[in-house]
């Protein structure tokens, strides 16, 4: 996936593409972009670059059908509720965005062939998907580390595990749950690792 500065849309967005025939009319959804800070980084920005990586995942989460699990994790997909973008690559959007927002670094790029950097960030996604139920819920589990890339050495993991309640009954609701849990996600992933970034500098 490559950046589009400019012009991905930046807030959650829900359009329909009219269909060719006569089957059902799709809609398409996109997470919002990372809030903005409202102030400068504290101190000047650190002399690395950290090159942020694909996510790991299942073939699920590399396609763009929103999936929904069971109580008995029966899992499927919606035929006619879509991403814009696979998770995978959205999530990947979402960790590069905010890290760049943060202001702690001389760069962040996306991981490339071309692209030069101190650091390595990836990881795995396990679950992005909606738990339906009497209860339901949607579902975002991520898993993250950082290596170093002179030495190969992992030097910072980070877990997350949540789900976020639906508080309606449509799939929209869904769509904004999972985006909630995903702000969320990154907003913690970012605040260690600027913290791991910070103690180290005091070494």
């Amino acid at each position: 996936m490559r950046a589009r500065a400019g012009a991905i849309i930046l807030a959650l967005a829900v359009f329909g593409i009219c269909g060719c025939g006569t089957g059902p009319e799709s809609k398409f959804y996109q997470l919002s972009a990372p809030a903005q800070l409202n102030s400068a980084a504290a101190n000047e920005p650190l002399p690395i670059t950290v090159l942020v990586g694909p996510l790991r995942t299942s073939h699920l989460y590399r396609e763009d059908r929103l999936v929904y699990a069971t109580a008995n994790q029966e899992m499927g997909t919606y035929q006619t509720h879509r991403w814009a973008e696979p998770p995978a690559e959205m999530m990947r959007e979402l960790l590069w965005r905010s890290l760049r927002a943060s202001r702690r670094y001389s760069g962040v790029l996306l991981l490339s062939s071309t692209a030069r950097g101190d650091f390595v960030l990836q990881g795995n996604l396990y679950d992005f998907k909606e738990i339906s139920g009497s209860m339901p819920a949607a579902r975002v589990d991520l898993e993250l580390e950082l290596r170093d890339v002179k030495t190969g050495a992992l030097v910072w993991t980070h877990e997350y595990s949540h789900d976020e309640p639906v508080t309606g009954k449509d799939v929209p609701a869904v769509v904004a749950a999972l985006d909630r849990n995903a702000q969320r996600a990154v907003s913690e992933a970012t605040a260690s690792l600027n913290e791991y970034f910070a103690e180290r500098s005091k070494k």
